[in-house]
């Protein structure tokens, strides 16, 4: 287990005290102050977990997720001032495992970080060396791309959580929440708006005939066709 953990915020208190605690629960800690910082020791440091503020200033914790590189090997927890679910889904759609809303309990963000650690330990673990075909279309689980006719798609973690998980399960019709629980391993209470536009996006980028494979189940969810409709 990888427990190394980058503190990210403006607030030196809130810095301080965060790594602190953290130092104590015999974590290795960095801290930044600010996004551009960030993006240096995630690549120096290799952090296990992020704990990245929100709002900052030069660069958001937003852009931070988006900016940063490999993160399929870092787990994001994001912080903010804010409360407003839109706010949140955007967190996830970017890539963050986890948010809390300050303030908040030091308890309990030790809890999440130990957690989080814990189902990115089992999702290595976890991970299937072989690969999924659909006609020209390869999913590689244990390289994590997705390739059609050799050109290889950009697919964020999440992406690509979702498409190998549907289609490793063909005619397997998963519920919204269901598909909350099991790509983004938690019960969001924001709703299930997130799981549609992941799906959304997934098929755009997909494009024909492919986007296709993901099929809504009306007032249920989704599902992926076998494999042998796309020879």
């Amino acid at each position: 287990m990888n427990k190394k953990v980058l503190v990210v915020d403006d607030e030196p208190g809130i810095v301080s005290a965060i790594a602190y605690a953290l130092r104590r629960e015999g974590y290795e800690v960095e801290t930044a102050g600010d996004g551009e910082e960030a993006l240096r020791k995630a690549q120096s440091f290799q952090p296990g977990v992020m704990v990245l503020d929100v709002m900052m200033p030069r660069m958001s914790g937003y852009d931070v997720c988006r900016k940063l590189e490999d993160r399929d090997d870092i787990g994001i927890i994001l912080l903010t001032v804010k409360n407003d679910i839109v706010d949140k889904i955007v967190g996830l759609e970017l890539g963050a495992d986890d948010y809390m809303t300050k303030p908040f309990e030091i308890r309990e963000l030790l809890a999440r970080v130990k957690a989080l650690l814990r189902r990115l330990e089992k999702r290595t673990g976890d991970i299937k060396s072989e690969s999924l075909q659909y006609g020209a279309l390869q999913v590689h689980a244990d390289r994590r791309t997705v390739q059609i006719a050799g050109e290889q798609l950009e697919l964020t973690p999440k992406e690509f959580d979702l498409l190998l998980l549907l289609l490793s399960h063909p005619q397997r019709v998963y519920m919204r929440e269901e598909l909350l629980e099991q790509v983004w391993e938690m019960d969001y209470a924001g709703g299930t708006r997130t799981v549609d536009i992941h799906i959304q996006r997934l098929r755009k980028k997909l494009g024909e005939p492919y986007q296709n494979m993901l099929q809504t189940v009306y007032g249920v969810g989704y599902k992926a066709v076998p494999a042998g409709e796309y020879p």
